[in-house]
């Protein structure tokens, strides 16, 4: 049986800065922005070519805000990410060329931490 994960919540305190954060610096996609209640909003996020969402809103998760650590995505290059997220005002830290894949990090406002890892083949150069 099928089991695919879908959609992660990740815990802001400013869901308009967090939603601005995600769509404009990172380049994720708005799905859906629905103010269910006045304790409920709904705002969710899809990174381009992914099939898994995160949702951030009002009413969604118990965590801390920042909590969310260790969120990761998978990307073809993660020098040419990392420059584009620069460019649009994230700070994001120098490509870490390990053995197992190139990772570049970044976090949200609130701290919540991503990491985009280029998957290398086993012999690629450090």
């Amino acid at each position: 049986m099928d089991m695919k994960l879908e959609l992660v919540p990740v815990p802001v305190t400013d869901v308009d800065r967090a939603r601005a954060f995600y769509v404009d610096q990172v380049g994720f996609h708005l799905d859906h922005d629905f103010q269910v209640t006045d304790a409920l909003r709904f705002v969710q996020l899809t990174p381009p070519g992914s099939a898994c969402s995160i949702v951030i809103g009002t009413g969604i998760t118990q965590m801390t805000p920042g909590s969310q650590k260790g969120l990761q995505v998978v990307v073809e290059d993660a020098e040419a990410l990392r420059q584009e997220l620069i460019g649009r005002g994230v700070e994001a830290s120098e490509v870490d060329k390990q053995p197992w894949g190139w990772f570049t990090f970044f976090s949200d406002p609130d701290g919540n931490t991503w990491s985009a890892q280029q998957i290398v083949p086993q012999d690629a150069p450090g």
